[in-house]
């Protein structure tokens, strides 16, 4: 099944970034998933459904593409950056990979990442903010409220998710892909049209970009021993020697780039995003080095063995931009505190 699910996100990936022209039947597809997204957006646009605003600002970081953008680790960089201003802030997202039999759920460092979601857990390890998860973004953010003492509620995700009132809109965007063949899913990897991006405060780009557009760097620098977390390494102690690499994330071949550009020799092996890890997955029958990401890694605490490591991403914010951010946060705390 894995080996399927593989094979058509190949596929989807070739028709949405290296194709000109997708299938007439996913155009089909496309034209009507848009058709709804106008219908929908009209619909909250005009009251027809309701809107909830918390008592709280609200960032949402979000994509308009489906896959991995960077927008995890830009999220926990803001999150840091909030903190060290002086902000308490508190956390939301889907929750996506959890399993959870109710919802929506508080998230702490020690929850089981099958039951809130692998990136919510690595979001809560590294920020140690509090946090919940729930496809209810409304309900999440006022669980949120009715258990912690937050001042601003950052969402990771949740672009789309027009019941939950915002205050500042950030998208971000990989530089490197962009947004292919600019179709709407499924014939093109777009949730909303380009157009969406008139209408939000911040677009970002993951990676290299023109001078006249907002970036940040995403990327991996150290890898950590899962089973002795105190054992740090950087990526470049491990080139000159073959180890593996595996991956379970939206866009793993960025992964897998980052560790070239460390000069790291590797074989991989690709599994879809949220892959439920067993044993036999990270096993290779050898002792040599076994690098994956923090999002897969947390998933494999139970089982994993002293070759294994992951490698945190960090998204390196430019000054400049997060001072521009937290300017509008200030802003917008300011005029909750007059009203």
């Amino acid at each position: 099944m894995t080996t399927i699910r593989v094979g058509l996100i190949d596929w989807l990936a070739d028709v949405w970034y290296v194709r000109k022209r997708p299938p007439r039947g996913l155009v089909l597809l496309s034209w009507i998933y848009t058709g709804v997204i106008y219908v929908r957006q009209a619909a909250y646009r005009k009251g027809l459904i309701k809107i909830s605003f918390p008592s709280v600002p609200v960032i949402v970081v979000g994509n308009l593409t489906v896959g991995g953008t960077g927008k995890t680790p830009l999220t926990i960089g803001l999150v840091e950056i909030f903190v060290k201003a002086g902000f308490k802030p508190g956390i939301i997202s889907r929750g996506y990979g959890g399993r959870a039999l109710e919802w929506p759920q508080q998230v702490r460092v020690d929850s089981d990442p099958r039951s809130v979601g692998d990136e919510a857990l690595v979001v809560v390890r590294r920020t140690l903010c509090p946090m919940v998860v729930g496809p209810n973004r409304v309900a999440a953010a006022q669980m949120l409220l009715n258990n912690h003492d937050c001042d601003v509620i950052v969402s990771d995700d949740g672009l789309q998710h027009y019941a939950l009132g915002r205050d500042l809109e950030i998208v971000v965007v990989d530089s490197h892909r962009r947004f292919g063949n600019q179709f709407c899913l499924p014939a093109g990897p777009l949730r909303e049209p380009v157009s969406r991006l008139e209408k939000v405060d911040f677009t970002i780009y993951n990676g290299s970009s023109s001078s006249d557009e907002f970036t940040i760097k995403v990327e991996g620098k150290w890898a950590i021993n899962i089973r002795d977390p105190l054992q740090k390494k950087q990526l470049i102690e491990f080139s000159g020697k073959k180890i593996h690499a595996l991956a379970g994330i939206g866009n793993p071949q960025r992964f897998f780039d980052g560790l070239t550009g460390k000069g790291l020799n590797f074989d991989i092996r690709e599994f879809p995003d949220h892959h439920d890890f067993k044993l036999s997955d990270i096993e290779y029958g050898d002792d040599l080095v076994v690098l994956m990401t923090e999002k897969d890694a947390v998933k494999c605490e139970a089982f994993a063995g002293r070759q294994h490591w992951y490698v945190p991403a960090e998204a390196a914010v430019n000054k400049e931009l997060g001072e521009m951010i937290l300017k509008q946060l200030v802003e917008k705390s300011d005029g909750r505190n007059v009203t």
